[in-house]
């Protein structure tokens, strides 16, 4: 586990959204998008964030999935050197990138295949796709059949067990360390990629970059099953992601108070794991949009900064901007912006300087960026845990309820700590008889902090 995770917090690009390239289609002229980037770090970190994790931004056909190129920035974006220099001047910005790495499938447009299709059984990267077998006809009308990505013939899936396709892909990623200088990778669709090959591909990546961090995509399973010794450092935390926003709509603070406990507690499952923690991404629709009441987005990014993982920050959602699918379509997942962007496509301006808040809580706490986790109440309307770290502590209380609460914690806390909110520091409770009395008022959050040190 690299040691700058631990202070890590995200903000997530789609950058052939972004950047309006899209619609460029593959054979545009070449265009440095990428550049224009360089204008959002300012933004980034005045939201607190300290790592960009860029989608592909390696040659394609069409949305960055399809890969035709792994050395190649794609055109519709720059080229390499542009990504050179936007990796260089985040770094001197003192954020850490991570890229993403699909390794998966491959387009249609990728070498390897369109060799198979010019020369059919006699061609020497036959055996570089899963399944395929001449003598049937593909739903593309191809003279064989083979594995795709989730029934999509468009997306090809690699043979990963085959030599030359690792020591194709192994050879790319000890490039984009090299010639990039990255500090990490998001392996696309990690639950579907053989196990064998990501160990092996950990290994490359940390020979590269010991210091590098390694995400998988995982939507169901066991997170363990891919992160752990040899493995992936961590996994997209899409059980939380789905807690975080139906326990606020269906006023089902249980859901996400589950959830966290079988991850975190004292007998949580994931105790030892920096899960990637995050309230939407370019695949789900925008948080503002899967919440029913847009007043939530303050308690449920709240929820975010200070549960146990890294946090993350989907672009533009630090506005409140909507977004759904139809139809399959992701286009509204992924507009496109230009810097500085216009106040009329910001719907909730309160939102940043409070995504900015809490950046800087977790910075000042140690029991929110490492500390364990212990549930101290849970109800259909209001959460509470405590976060620890040798001495420091920090208490989360929400109350997603129309009414105030008062709530009587217990917690194993010496007498006499004083714990002060950091949302509110006029607010103060002090430990009494083990307990702690938190106020609150309607749709409210605190995050009490303090220390045992003498």
């Amino acid at each position: 586990m690299p040691t700058w995770i631990d202070d890590a917090i995200f903000y997530h690009i789609y950058p052939l959204g972004l950047l309006d390239a899209l619609g460029a289609g593959a054979g545009e002229v070449q265009r440095h998008r990428l550049r224009s980037i360089h204008e959002w770090t300012d933004h980034i970190r005045t939201l607190g964030c300290t790592a960009l994790y860029l989608g592909p931004v390696f040659a394609s056909a069409t949305h960055g999935y399809d890969t035709t190129d792994y050395t190649r920035v794609d055109p519709r974006l720059g080229d390499n050197q542009d990504l050179a220099d936007l990796v260089a001047h985040c770094h001197g910005a003192g954020i850490r990138v991570v890229l993403d790495g699909v390794f998966n499938h491959v387009g249609r447009e990728f070498p390897a295949f369109r060799d198979v299709l010019d020369h059919g059984e006699a061609s020497p990267y036959r055996d570089w796709f899963a399944d395929l077998a001449f003598g049937q006809q593909s739903p593309l009308g191809d003279p064989f059949t083979y594995t795709a990505w989730a029934g999509n013939f468009e997306l090809v899936k690699l043979n990963l067990a085959n030599a030359d396709v690792r020591a194709h892909l192994f050879a790319a990623v000890r490039m984009w360390f090299a010639g990039f200088g990255i500090d990490g990778i998001r392996f696309d669709a990690a639950d579907s990629i053989d196990q064998d090959f990501l160990r092996e591909m950990a290994a490359v990546c940390r020979e590269a970059n010991p210091e590098c961090w390694l995400m998988g995509e995982v939507v169901h399973g066991d997170y363990r099953e891919w992160a752990g010794p040899g493995m992936l450092d961590s996994c997209t935390n899409y059980e939380c992601f789905k807690g975080l926003y139906s326990s606020f709509n269906d006023r089902n603070m249980h859901e996400i108070g589950w959830s966290l406990n079988r991850q975190f507690g004292p007998e949580g499952i994931y105790r030892d794991l920096r899960l990637y923690a995050f309230a939407d991404n370019h695949d789900v629709d925008r948080v503002a949009s899967l919440l029913t009441r847009t007043g939530d987005l303050a308690s449920l990014y709240t929820v975010l900064f200070s549960m146990p993982g890294v946090p993350a920050i989907y672009y533009g959602s630090e506005w409140g901007i909507r977004g759904e699918k139809h139809d399959g379509n992701d286009a509204p997942l992924r507009p496109a912006f230009a810097w500085p962007v216009s106040e009329h496509e910001i719907p909730e301006p309160w939102l940043v300087p409070h995504i900015a808040r809490l950046a800087e809580i977790r910075r000042g706490a140690p029991a929110l960026r490492h500390g364990d986790y212990a549930q101290l109440h849970v109800a259909s309307e209001q959460l509470a845990f405590l976060r620890m770290a040798d001495r420091d502590i920090a208490v989360v209380v929400v109350n997603a309820g129309e009414a105030a609460v008062s709530l009587d914690l217990s917690v194993a806390v010496p007498d006499g700590t004083v714990l002060t909110d950091q949302l509110d520091p006029t607010v103060s409770a002090t430990v009494a008889a083990g307990s702690l009395t938190v106020s609150l008022v309607p749709d409210s959050a605190r995050i009490l902090t303090g220390s045992t040190r003498g």
